[in-house]
Order: C-alpha cells, then sequence, then structure tokens
C-alpha cells in the first residue's frame, strides 16, 4: 500500500470516527436529558445539528429515541467503512458492510459507557465531587444504567462497587452480542471503530 495510501486511511478513519463519537454522543446526551446548557453539550450540539436537523424532519423520534442521530451515526459509520475499502483498494460488499456498521455502531455505543466508566472510577479517587463539565457530562450518561445496579447492591460502607458489575455486564454483551455478529458477518480486525 503506498503512503498517500495509509494517510489517507489514517485520515478517513480518524474523521470517520471522531464524528461517529460526536453523533453517537448527541444521541446519548438526548436519551438521558444532559444538561444542554454544559459547553461540551453546546459543541456536540452545534456540531451535529447541520445534519440532524434535517434529518429530523424526515425521521421522527420514537418514544422518546432519536431516531435520527441513530440513523446518522450508523450512517456515518457505513460511509466510513465504504471510504476505508475503497481507499484500500477492496470493493464494497454491502451486504457484510450493512451488518459492520450496526456491529461498528453497537460497539462505539459500549465503549462509551466503558472509557466513560473508568474515566468516572479514576476521577472520584483523584478529584472527587468535581464540577468539571466533562465529568459533569459523563456522570449523566453513566447515571441511568449505573443507578439501577446501586439501588440493588447492598451498603459496602461508601465503596461503591456498581461501576464493576456494569465493566462486566459491558464485557458478557461483547462476548454474547457482539464478537459472534463481528464473526458472523467476517468484520476484518480495526475496520470498525471500537473493534
Amino acid at each position: 500500500m503506498s503512503p498517500f495510501s495509509q494517510v489517507g486511511l489514517l485520515l478517513i478513519n480518524t474523521v470517520g470516527s471522531i464524528v461517529l463519537l460526536l453523533v453517537m454522543l448527541r444521541f446519548l446526551l438526548q436519551l438521558v436529558r444532559a444538561d444542554f446548557y454544559n459547553p461540551i453539550s453546546q459543541f456536540i450540539v452545534k456540531f451535529t445539528n447541520p445534519v440532524l436537523v434535517p434529518l429530523r424532519r424526515i425521521i421522527p423520534g420514537l418514544g422518546g429515541l432519536d431516531i435520527a442521530s441513530l440513523l446518522l451515526a450508523y450512517l456515518v459509520q457505513l460511509l466510513t467503512i465504504a471510504a476505508i475499502l475503497l481507499v484500500a483498494g477492496y470493493g464494497l460488499p454491502w451486504a457484510n458492510m450493512i451488518v459492520w456498521a450496526a456491529v461498528g455502531v453497537l460497539s462505539l455505543m459500549l465503549n462509551i459507557y466503558f472509557w466513560g466508566l473508568i474515566v468516572v472510577v479514576i476521577s472520584s479517587w483523584i478529584a472527587p465531587n468535581s464540577y468539571n463539565p466533562a465529568l459533569i457530562l459523563i456522570n449523566q450518561i453513566l447515571e441511568p444504567v449505573v443507578r439501577p445496579i446501586r439501588a440493588k447492591m447492598p451498603d459496602m460502607g461508601g465503596i461503591d462497587l456498581s461501576p464493576i458489575i456494569v465493566f462486566l455486564l459491558i464485557q458478557i454483551v461483547e462476548i454474547l452480542v457482539l464478537r459472534p455478529l463481528a464473526v458472523m458477518a467476517h468484520v476484518p480486525g480495526g475496520l470498525i471503530f471500537g473493534l
């Protein structure tokens, strides 16, 4: 592969991953009803609005889910995969790519929760009760997942073990759902964000 192709792949992967991450964060912010006055939320909203607002006119929400942003994330993943394959000199196996894009979006969702939990756990040791906008936003995204588990956990003397349970659940979903889907669809390693 030529150096220009390698640079092209690097740029496509980087830009595609960042755009996909921002769109998925927009979906999650809407899902958990996060603080949209947070400066990071404002950036995400302003970045995604040019494409998302017209898309929402065509695709309405469903039961509180922002279907338009979920579809946009899927399309970004699909286009990124197509661009990577074209630059690498491969054909476009559309049937496989449709599944690859779904696996990529699910993988990114799990990674957001996984890395968000790591950030929250480390920050609780280093800077508990921090008012950093990023930490507030991460907590708002994670809280609907962590709260029900925390409520069922026995009192451990002020130590919150619920993140460990969430880590385990993420790994179980990855083993039982994500990996079989990736194997079934013959997902090439490194092609999809997060795998």
